[in-house]
This record gives structure tokens, C-alpha cells and sequence, in this order.
């Protein structure tokens, strides 16, 4: 009998249910199977199915992890999946198959999750859109007609979407927080490197960090205790935690001081609407009893974005010469190899 409740509960909800026998893995890999069959051909959030494999992975001994049984994605971008293509958005940059594990997959895997697929991203996940000529356009569940946002447009559509309750995703300079914003999820920047570095080449000078969007706050801070510990080899390492984040979902936060501001990096106002919002939320803050407060960064943000365009720009074509002589492939187009994983399209639900 289908899982009719599946998208009702969030990821630590569903494996509270797999611990108390009222569902199983396999269950729960079924259901989030048949909301990708009914929703992905219009939004086209899945652009890897990896079916079979998560019905055996489900169907065996699972890690006793906090998402033991919980249906999870892998966004398309940096990191990889053994056995898996990974394209990140680009013809160019096209692998046929990863030869093993990244660490922080191998975390969520440790975490419980059954990895179902691969989500939509733009190539290289520099737009704030998810759209590429290679796995095309991610759309919005809450209305097919906008975008999803991006880069991790594909992992907050489908968890918007009930494909999953939580997705694999990254953020460099919005990544997470713009398509969180668009999907209406939750979508928090981690501090840098308190998850493992997964790109192969790094393309954003150390900005990106791997984390997830979902649904409650929850299991952000579940999925972050499970995956958020230091790996041998980093360059860098995050401040030690002072306890388990989960357990400050629980807590008050006292009286905060909280900025706000309504700048924008071009200088022109926001649109009315979003302004309005913004407002609601400074009285909802101030309501709480939190010292609310309007204050800008005070910077030159268009000196920033060149400064930082320039090293990134930079950084980026060294990595693309070094892609170069790897794959063996062109830049051009034009003159380019087939690439491996030619066979590899948009996922039609």
C-alpha cells in the first residue's frame, strides 16, 4: 500500500517513523519515486534517476543515522557519487561516471539517507537561475511559470516540490539562500569548511560550502551535526562547535541585536513588494522582543563585485585549461570531443 503521508513530514519525521516500524525505507523510496514520476516533467528538479540503485540501497542494512530510510538528492555540481555522471550543468565538463564517493557524500550516507538522483543545476552553478543548455530549465512548484532560483534550483524545487524532504546543496555567493527564498524553504550559508570541501577544482576561491535546503529548521541542523566535523587533509577548519546544533533548535535565543537593510549592491531600491515584506519582518523581530535596528554594510559594493569578479574570472580560466587538458576536450565547442556522458538529458517525469 503507497505511502499516501509521505510529503506531510520532514526528513527526522519520516525516519522516526522507519525506527517505530510504521513505514520502512523501501516505503518511503516508493513514494518519493512516484512524486518525482508526477511532478518532474514540469519542473524538471531530477536530472539523474538512480532508482534501482535506491530501491536496493533501501531494501538492505542501512546506517543507523539520524535520516536512516529518508530518500535524499545530490546536487549535479562538485560533488560526486560513485558510479554516477556528473555534469555539472556543462557539456564541456561532462564525467561519465565518478570513481568513488566524495567525503561528504559519504557522510550523508553515514547520515542514513538513500540517494535517489541528482538535481538540476546551471553550468557550473554561476547563475542565480537554475537553467543550461544541458539539463535545461528547473521550474517553481509553487507556480511552473517562475524560477526556482539558483544554483541549487533543482534541490529546492523537488524538496518544495515533496520529491524529498531535504537535498543536498551548496552556496557560494547565494546558491542555497536565493532558491530557499524562491521555494520558500530553509537555506542557511554554513561557515566555511565546517562541511567537506567536495569540488574537484575549486572554482569560487574558497566561497562555496555544501550543505542543505529543507523543509523545517530541524533538519538542517541535524543534517549539519551529521556532516559538520573537520577531515583530515583541510587547509582550513571552522570553530569548534559548543554543542549539538539540533539542541539549539529547542532553545530560546535570548534578546538579539539584529541589523537590517534594505541596500542592494546596484543602488537602486527593491520593488515595493519586497519592501513590504521586509517591514513585516522587522516588526515580526521587533515583536519577539529583539532589539531590531536598520544598518547597512556601508561599503562600495561595486567595487567589491570587481574585485571579486576579477580573482574569480581569474581563478575560473586557470581551472578551465587545467579541465582542458584532463578531458581533452576543446573549449570550443565547435571543435569538442563527444564527451562521455552524451546520453545524459533532462529527466522527463
Amino acid at each position: 500500500m503507497a505511502f499516501t503521508e509521505y510529503a506531510e513530514h520532514d526528513g527526522l519525521g519520516l525516519a522516526a517513523l522507519v525506527a517505530k516500524g510504521e513505514v520502512s525505507p523501501v516505503e518511503l523510496v516508493e513514494a518519493a519515486i512516484e512524486r518525482v514520476e508526477r511532478h518532474n516533467g514540469v519542473l524538471n528538479a531530477v536530472v539523474h534517476k538512480a532508482y534501482d540503485e535506491a530501491r536496493a540501497t533501501a531494501a538492505g542494512d542501512l546506517p543507523d543515522g539520524p535520516f536512516k530510510g529518508v530518500p535524499f538528492l545530490i546536487k549535479d555540481l562538485g560533488a560526486q557519487v560513485k558510479g554516477w555522471p556528473r555534469t555539472s550543468g556543462s557539456r564541456f565538463a561532462q564525467v561519465a561516471a565518478d570513481d568513488a564517493d566524495s567525503e561528504l557524500v559519504a557522510r550523508y550516507r553515514a547520515a542514513g539517507v538513500v540517494l535517489l538522483g541528482k538535481s538540476n543545476t546551471p553550468e557550473f552553478g554561476i547563475p542565480g537561475v537554475t537553467n543550461s543548455d544541458q539539463l535545461g530549465a528547473c521550474r517553481n512548484p509553487w507556480n511552473p511559470d517562475h524560477i526556482s532560483g539558483g544554483s541549487s534550483g533543482g534541490a529546492a524545487s523537488a524538496t518544495a516540490a515533496g520529491m524529498v524532504p531535504l537535498a543536498h546543496a551548496s552556496d557560494g555567493l547565494g546558491s542555497i539562500r536565493i532558491p530557499a527564498a524562491c521555494c520558500g524553504l530553509v537555506g542557511m550559508k554554513i561557515t566555511r569548511d565546517r562541511t567537506p570541501i567536495c569540488e574537484v577544482v575549486d572554482g569560487a576561491l574558497g566561497f562555496s560550502v555544501h550543505h542543505v535546503v529543507s523543509r523545517t529548521v530541524r533538519d538542517s541542523a541535524a543534517m549539519l551535526d551529521a556532516t559538520g566535523y573537520a577531515q583530515v587533509g583541510d587547509p582550513f577548519q571552522a570553530p569548534a562547535k559548543d554543542g549539538p546544533y539540533l539542541a539549539e533548535v529547542e532553545k530560546s535565543p535570548g534578546r538579539l541585536r539584529i541589523a537590517w537593510s534594505a541596500e542592494t549592491p546596484s543602488g537602486r531600491p527593491i520593488p515595493d513588494e519586497m519592501l513590504g515584506w521586509l517591514l513585516r519582518t522587522v516588526e515580526l523581530l521587533k515583536g519577539l522582543g529583539h532589539e531590531v535596528f536598520e544598518q547597512g554594510l556601508g561599503i562600495d559594493y561595486r567595487l567589491l563585485y570587481r574585485a571579486q569578479g576579477l580573482a574569480s574570472a581569474s581563478n575560473f580560466s586557470a581551472n578551465v585549461a587545467r579541465w582542458v587538458e584532463k578531458l581533452g576536450r576543446s573549449r570550443n565547442p565547435m571543435n569538442s570531443a563527444p564527451w562521455p556522458g552524451a546520453a545524459m538529458r533532462p529527466a522527463s517525469g
